[in-house]
């Protein structure tokens, strides 16, 4: 367990191959402050390096997900010394680097959520591989009615291409939410459950995720992310025939056939 800045985040591990950081500012629904996100990017960075780890449950603590940014940290920061533009740019490479360090962990991300999904809390939930939510959950990035860009963390990338671009144009140039309900029709979840199954939902389909051969899981998940920018349709093909020659190689991909030759479950050691 590790706990940082007064608990604002807390990185627990729900068993041997699966980690849960979750979002602990309750009181402010969990708003993610400046220390907040250097310690959220440090985290990713370390879980990347954990070789033991599978994959990484993301949730938060009370009544909602994730607030956005601590706006009024944000008012009192700049009250007492306005930022520069550099530092401006600087703070806003660390919000879009959450997004960038979740969508290139080699462990699968599941967001879990719940209540207020908003701002750059939306965009951390896109950048999530899999997104399971409650009855409750309310995605919205409302910029555009603060006289600010749609496109934040990489919202304007990830939504057009989990939802379509039609559909994504007219939630970012409205600025309306996104209900659980409607989020589940569109493709943008998984799976809809009840707020009191939220994390139980996820730890299943996560383990259930995880009877997979690691390797195999892992390099589906990259070439998924891979394949969505793919220059063309020969492109992806040449990456996944070289992904599955690998994969082939593996002892894994021996035990598999074996087992399904031997009709038992395979036991996959991750070679």
């Amino acid at each position: 367990m590790n706990r940082t800045e007064d608990d604002a985040l807390i990185l627990d591990a729900l068993d041997p191959q699966i980690r849960v950081l979750r979002l602990n500012r309750p009181a402010r629904l969990n708003a993610f402050t400046r220390e907040m996100v250097t310690d959220f990017n440090r985290h990713l960075d370390a879980l990347a390096e954990d070789r033991a780890c599978r994959a990484v449950i993301l949730t938060g603590t009370g009544r909602g997900f994730c607030s956005g940014q601590d706006v009024t940290a944000a008012d009192a920061r700049n009250r007492h010394a306005p930022s520069t533009v550099a530092e401006r740019m600087y703070w806003q490479e660390q919000f879009a680097g959450m997004s960038a360090r979740l969508r290139a962990l080699p462990q699968v991300v599941v967001a879990a959520l719940n209540g207020p999904c908003v701002g750059v809390g939306m965009a951390i939930a896109l950048a999530a591989d899999v997104r399971i939510v409650a009855r409750s959950a309310r995605l919205l990035v409302a910029a555009v009615r603060l006289g600010l860009t749609g496109g934040e963390s990489g919202i304007s990338y990830l939504l057009p291409r989990l939802i379509g671009a039609s559909r994504a144009f007219e939630i970012l140039l409205t600025g309306r939410p996104i209900e659980a309900e409607e989020a589940e029709h569109i493709g943008l979840a998984a799976r809809l459950v009840d707020d009191g199954e939220l994390l139980a939902a996820a730890g299943q389909w996560t383990r259930e995720m995880l009877n997979n051969s690691p390797f195999a899981t892992q390099h589906t998940k990259r070439v998924m992310w891979e394949n969505l920018d793919a220059a063309s349709f020969h492109a992806a093909i040449e990456l996944e025939n070289r992904s599955q020659i690998l994969a082939s190689m593996t002892e894994d991909y021996k035990e598999a056939t074996a087992a399904f030759t031997e009709k038992r479950v395979p036991r996959f050691r991750g070679c």
